[in-house]
């Protein structure tokens, strides 16, 4: 697959692969040409990997890592999961009947990906549902991973009714009322719709360029309500945040319109020494014009696991 960036460069992907977690099919690709350490991005709610910006991607790159990504399990190219009785993600999220799956299967997904690219470990970059997943996979597989980057994320421990206190309402109505027709055409503007709600307020947001984007890759996780049922309603029974000691670094856009600042700070302190960075003007996105700024954070967390993997300290 090839991808644009904002300068216009081809980023070359390699073929989709997949890889197996018991009966899961996972599927990903690596960007070529990336050279360096290992950084695996764990794309949102029940989207597909090809969220990821192509500019940011490219960003990595440039910083020194070689990039993958991947799809979480009920989204994109990998196995769609059977029906649960929870019709909306409101429903699964106060609910307890759960999901067909555990949280726990959602971070053996990831380590399947490391496993297949042949990644002892990695740095792991996770956005938004895939920001909890990412604190997950770095509390059950320490071992697997070199630092992680929690980008508008709540708390991988905090579940159900807990959620409540760090939710925007406003913007989730507002897109729960949206009706859009069935096929193609109903998609895109379904993700559209969603884009355009979470653009940062702060950046000028290219709604040309988004649905370039979208009409060459799309995909129906933005309305795919029993995707986000069961993503959403896996259960978690791991270790708390606070056992998790890997250099850490928390992201968060000021202006985010689905998650309040108070996720980010909540996870930063559950968790020694992390690092937290609030974007002025950003909403639930990653804009274009943060995403050179972003690779440096990234980068310095990055360089600061090394340090310590080699017994240096900061003075």
């Amino acid at each position: 697959m090839v991808d644009r960036s904002a300068t216009g460069r081809a980023l070359e992907w390699t073929p989709t692969r997949y890889t197996a977690n018991g009966g899961v099919d996972i599927a990903f690709d690596r960007l070529r040409g990336s050279r360096g350490e290992p950084l695996l991005l764990i794309m949102g709610l029940a989207v597909s990997r090809f969220w990821w910006p192509a500019g940011l991607c490219e960003a990595f790159a440039d910083a020194g890592f070689e990039v993958a990504r991947y799809d979480q399990r009920d989204a994109g190219q990998s196995t769609r999961m059977p029906a649960t009785p929870a019709g909306n993600p409101f429903s699964a999220l106060f609910g307890k009947r759960g999901s067909p799956y555990t949280a726990e299967d959602m971070t053996d997904d990831a380590v399947a990906v490391l496993d297949a690219l042949g990644w002892e470990r990695a740095h792991v970059f996770g956005h938004s549902l895939g920001g909890q997943l990412a604190q997950r996979v770095a509390l059950r597989h320490p071992d697997r991973v070199l630092s992680l980057t929690s980008s508008a994320a709540v708390p991988s421990d905090v579940s159900g009714l807990g959620v409540l206190r760090y939710l925007r309402f406003g913007l989730l109505a507002k897109l729960a009322r949206m009706r859009f027709p069935e096929g193609r055409e109903g998609d895109i503007e379904a993700a559209l719709a969603v884009w355009r709600g979470i653009a940062s307020p702060g950046y000028p947001f290219d709604e040309a360029a988004a649905r370039a984007w979208i009409e060459a890759e799309v995909d129906s996780g933005p309305r795919d309500k029993k995707a986000q049922s069961r993503q959403i309603g896996a259960h978690w029974h791991g270790p708390r945040l606070h056992e998790l000691h890997l250099p850490t670094l928390v992201l968060h856009g000021e202006q985010d319109q689905l998650l309040r600042v108070a996720a980010a700070r909540a996870t930063a302190r559950a968790i020694e020494d992390a690092r937290l960075v609030t974007l002025p003007g950003v909403g639930h996105d990653l804009p274009a014009a943060l995403w050179p700024d972003i690779a440096r954070e990234v980068r310095s967390t990055a360089d600061g696991a090394a340090r310590r993997e080699n017994g240096s300290v900061d003075v």
